[in-house]
């Protein structure tokens, strides 16, 4: 099965530090052993770097492409022109969390998020608990 995972998702999946759901970390943790395909929005790797930048996450864009390139099961999905028509049915969300629901909603997967914003919308199906 297939899976977006969000930028907390990554980074506390990737770096081993907070909390993931019982269900979002059984999902990652099979993917990791190559039960499960986990998709993440290249608007995730931006706010990666943009928060690395400012030191506000224990990781860097390098040490997440470094722990990509030896995964398997997961792939960049990059912005394309149907993921931008699609945001134009996602309402009330900023701006990055609209483009991540919107890829979503294009690849037709849940997303693994603790964002109560994104889960409240009720615009997408989400796992996390």
């Amino acid at each position: 099965m297939q899976y977006l995972a969000d930028t907390v998702a990554v980074i506390r999946h990737f770096a081993s530090v907070g909390k993931i759901g019982k269900a979002a970390k059984s999902i990652l943790q099979d993917a990791d052993n190559g039960k499960n395909k986990i998709l993440i929005s290249i608007i995730s790797m931006v706010e990666i770097l943009y928060l690395s930048e400012r030191n506000r996450i224990p990781l860097n864009l390098e040490k997440v492409k470094r722990k990509l390139l030896h995964l398997d099961n997961y792939e960049i999905i990059d912005l394309d022109l149907d993921i931008v028509e699609t945001a134009k049915t996602v309402q009330g969300l900023e701006l990055h969390d609209r483009l991540i629901v919107s890829t979503a909603l294009s690849l037709n997967v849940p997303v693994l998020t603790s964002d109560q914003i994104i889960s409240n919308s009720g615009q997408v199906d989400v796992i996390w608990r």
